[in-house]
């Protein structure tokens, strides 16, 4: 590679959106929490992008929703380009179809984010799949008991998720349980999983992770103080809308307090989080019968 070539590439990537990122640095810092530590969470979301030649050219698109997206992780606490904070490729309509870059808080940001509620000891998601053993049923145990042969080789199909959280007092808090029907219907309602660049979308490049996540979502409302993490949420989506014009170089509004659980994935796809909650966990018969509540069946 000759000396010119390395100089123009050097110019590219400082001209990008990584340079970007960088040239915002100390607004970045003032607006992440003060327990992230702001120069960790520049690398990654510099090394994101630069690492990831899709992720770059989308967000050369249009730098200003790119950078507002990043806005949003960093409000959050959240580390971007990981499975707390995914960076994805969304086509969009007001772009010709063009990649643009879509911000989705993965489920691990979610468990984050109720940790930091400060109600809670510790916060349990996990799927079943059909040759697991679960046992819950409502009204008489108050957690599930999920054994998982580790070493026995197929586990089978995912066939539903459960999310639970201990309270600091010892507690145990509502046991959210969705099968399989009721991940799809959430699925659903998200246009990422089925639109124009759904190749990109977590909920096919990383299907169990996303499974986690609905979950983890329906937790939220039954933990104390997540409704006021929610509420702060939706007021600092509604500042950030329209700050940042399509195409231009944005001036970072001055630091807010901290938010929290964001909409689902699709930025208005799903509405605001507390719509998507509702009392419909299954019951036993809602289950696959290998691995029905109360069942014991091991395959």
């Amino acid at each position: 590679m000759t000396e010119n070539t390395v100089t123009n590439a050097v110019a590219l990537r400082d001209n990008g959106p990584g340079a970007m990122v960088e040239q915002y640095r100390e607004e970045y810092a003032a607006l992440v929490p003060s327990h992230v530590n702001a120069d960790q969470w520049i690398r990654l979301a510099v090394g994101a992008i630069r690492g990831n030649r899709m992720l770059e050219q989308a967000a050369k698109t249009d730098v200003g929703v790119f950078l507002r997206e990043l806005k949003t992780a960093a409000r959050l606490g959240l580390e971007p380009g990981t499975e707390q904070f995914y960076l994805t490729p969304r086509k969009s309509k007001d772009h010709n179809w063009n990649f643009i870059i879509k911000g989705i808080v993965g489920y691990q940001g979610i468990v984050e984010l109720i940790y930091r509620a400060g109600a809670v000891s510790s916060v349990v998601v996990e799927t079943v799949r059909a040759n697991d053993t679960f046992r819950y049923v409502i009204g008489r145990d108050e957690r599930p008991v999920h054994d998982v042969d580790w070493f026995g080789g197929d586990r089978g199909d995912l066939v539903g998720v459960y999310a639970y959280a201990v309270m600091k007092d010892g507690a145990t808090s509502k046991v959210v349980i969705l099968n399989r029907q009721q991940v799809m219907a959430a699925k659903a309602k998200s246009d990422s999983a089925s639109g124009k660049g759904a190749d990109y979308s977590p909920w096919n490049t990383n299907e169990e992770a996303m499974w986690l996540k609905t979950a983890a979502r329906r937790l939220a409302k039954w933990v104390p103080t997540s409704a006021e993490y929610m509420r702060e949420q939706l007021r600092a989506q509604a500042e950030v809308a329209g700050e940042l014009p399509s195409g231009a170089a944005p001036t970072l509004p001055v630091p807010q307090p901290p938010a929290a659980i964001p909409d689902e994935d699709g930025g208005g796809d799903e509405g605001p989080i507390e719509a998507e909650f509702v009392d419909d966990e299954p019951t036993g018969t809602d289950w696959p019968a290998a691995a029905q509540p109360g069942s014991g069946a091991r395959q």
